[in-house]
């Protein structure tokens, strides 16, 4: 009611006195002003004391903003408190650069609004993106609530390739020394996190979850990023639990458990230019369950990049029910886009595969799927143990144009 007072007040004298202004420019300057009250002890900035509601009905974006303008403001660390509640928003760019250290306390869920009107002005849109920012941190036992089941019936992405893009719930893009700890991505329009352009990020006890039926939902997507750590955290959604696209080095996993979906996946690459190399991922101590795919490297048929994969270790995964446990695939080719006769100029190698063990949903455990003209080398199986348990029980590997060694795998896998 102060609250409401007070804009009506500043609006009735600006209009008295001939100085009139967008609505828009009056809400955020008493959002501005009454965030210098609601500031706490050592910087904190509840929302709740800058109007927000957690109803999970009314907009809560102008409090949040005006808190994170607030934060980033500051000098030293800040804090902005996410109380118990549900507090819905539309899109949020968090800009930076900032003054000090920015956490994002997230006690409570953040929903995102299914008016799609909300999230304006961008080919991709996103729903919270970190931008420009340093030294940010996002923890708690709070949820990021995407509310797709509402919008996920507009998305055409299946059918075409050019479709209009629903939004990312969290994107970090241009952030160094990020931490996102503890919290729940639920539901997301699109891709649950996308990491863009970032340095030393680290990602640990984070649940992601989506029905295994929900489209384009990635758990975590990165690309053109570095030193990037995804630690004790559960995905299971409708595409890949984990994606490493172009222009990515410098990638640890560890603990991770996925299923539903993809499995893990490094590409697609090679579909746009310029695209730039990846190299440096290790997979270990991970589990997937039930997914249509395990450990996979992708790229199209007829790619237009020359990129190289190089450097890459899987080690202690364990296969539980996987469709295509161990893939790499150089014919990649969603909706049937690409040139069959196209060459790949996607290169593969140094890639070892270590104490894999499991079960196989197919009987194809192993598929190196490679170019007959760029061949992949440098391959290495090492104690591969993966069985088919179909009724027939014949457990099978292809490799073609794949350049390696194998050592300890069942006799069957042994095709290198």
């Amino acid at each position: 009611m102060v609250l409401f007072f007070f804009l009506l007040m500043v609006t009735t004298y600006a209009n008295a006195h001939g100085h009139s202004k967008k609505p828009e420019e009056i809400t955020q300057g008493v959002y501005g002003a009454a965030a210098a009250v609601a500031a706490g002890p050592g910087g904190t900035f509840d929302i709740t004391k800058l109007g927000a509601v957690g109803n999970g009905r009314a907009d809560s974006t102008g409090a949040v903003m005006a808190a994170w303008r607030s934060a980033c403001a500051g000098a030293g660390k800040q804090t902005i408190l996410i109380p118990k509640g549900d507090f819905m928003t539309g899109a949020m760019e968090l800009r930076g650069p900032c003054n000090g250290a920015v956490t994002i306390q997230l006690d409570g869920n953040l929903l995102g609004s299914n008016d799609l009107s909300k999230y304006p002005g961008k080919k991709m849109p996103n729903w919270v993106e970190v931008r420009h920012v340093d030294n940010f941190v996002i923890s708690g036992k709070g949820k990021l609530d995407g509310q797709g089941p509402g919008v996920w019936s507009k998305n055409s992405c299946a059918k075409n390739y050019n479709c209009k893009l629903l939004p990312n719930t969290l994107v970090l893009n241009t952030v160094n020394n990020g931490v996102v700890s503890g919290i729940t991505l639920l539901n997301a329009k699109f891709f649950h996190m996308n990491i863009y352009r970032c340095k030393d990020i680290k990602i640990s006890g984070v649940t992601i979850n989506a029905p295994g039926d929900s489209p384009n939902t990635d758990g975590i997507h990165m690309g053109d990023s570095s030193k990037i750590t995804i630690a004790a955290t559960t995905i299971g959604t409708g595409d890949d639990c984990i994606s490493i696209g172009p222009g990515t080095d410098g990638v640890n996993i560890t603990g991770v458990t996925c299923g539903p979906g993809h499995g893990i996946s490094i590409g697609s690459l090679g579909r746009y230019k310029d695209e730039r190399d990846v190299r440096d991922v290790s997979v270990t101590r991970c589990v997937l369950r039930k997914t249509t795919n395990g450990l996979r490297i992708k790229s199209y048929e007829d790619s237009v990049s020359p990129v190289t994969v190089s450097k890459v270790s899987y080690d202690g995964v364990v296969m539980d029910h996987v469709d295509n446990p161990i893939i790499i695939d150089q014919k990649y080719c969603p909706n049937s886009i690409c040139t069959s006769k196209g060459d790949s100029k996607v290169s593969v190698r140094d890639v070892t595969f270590r104490n894999i063990t499991g079960s196989s949903n197919t009987p194809a455990v192993v598929q190196l799927l490679c170019s007959g003209k760029l061949p992949c080398s440098g391959v290495a199986m090492q104690d591969v143990r993966v069985l088919y348990g179909g009724s027939d029980k014949k457990t099978t590997a292809v490799c073609d144009h794949a350049l390696g060694k194998s050592t300890g795998c069942l006799k069957e896998l042994a095709c290198l």
